[in-house]
């Protein structure tokens, strides 16, 4: 009888394994799949649909690319965004001076998403590491000043093999780079996945 529950249990912890890592794989792939999209940086703001509104396909920001793979999975972080806003708004940045919650927009503004994230318990340790970041993260930079952004850590390595490239959009529309470590990280996430 131990020995069948052994079995069963060594099983189960492979199954499990083997889950993850698919739905790691996948959410890679669909991530990169949004770099063969035609995209141009536009920050302007659009009333969107709700929920699963979109900006134009041909339009987006940093958070748009974090947005755009998310739904690709099933995962609606506008709708979601949305409603723990609602629920908990004195918990968000009050950085637009803003008095009640917007749909169109709350979900596409990087400190929105960081403070999402981690009330959603996805928040991990920043390091200057290169194995603590991991195809399905989620990176938040300080651009300088006020200025941040967001990309998504995906399953291809730099040239030199020692990190895994970021899917972002900082103004050339959402493309694959070696830019981990190109500015000060200052949110690290793994919602999810």
């Amino acid at each position: 009888m131990k020995r069948i529950l052994l079995i069963l249990y060594y099983f189960i912890l492979n199954y499990s394994f083997s889950q993850a890592q698919i739905s790691e794989q996948s959410f890679s792939d669909c991530v990169l799949e949004l770099t063969k999209q035609q995209v141009v940086y536009d920050p302007s703001y659009f009333s969107i649909d709700y929920p699963n509104g979109d900006v134009p396909k041909d339009k987006g920001v940093c958070t748009d690319v974090v947005i755009r793979a998310y739904r690709k999975i099933g995962i609606d972080l506008q709708k979601l965004v949305h409603e723990d806003m609602k629920a908990n708004f004195n918990q968000y940045p009050k950085i637009w001076s803003l008095k009640k919650t917007d749909k169109n927009i709350d979900h596409r503004r990087v400190p929105n998403l960081m403070t999402f994230f981690k009330r959603a318990g996805a928040e991990k340790k920043i390091t200057k590491k290169n194995n603590d970041y991991l195809p399905g993260d989620i990176i938040c930079w300080n651009l300088g000043g006020a200025i941040t952004h967001i990309g998504i850590v995906v399953n291809k390595k730099s040239e030199d093999s020692k990190r895994y490239l970021i899917v972002h959009n900082i103004g050339a529309g959402q493309v694959l780079e070696d830019c981990l470590f190109n500015f000060e990280i200052i949110g690290h996430y793994r919602y999810k996945v």
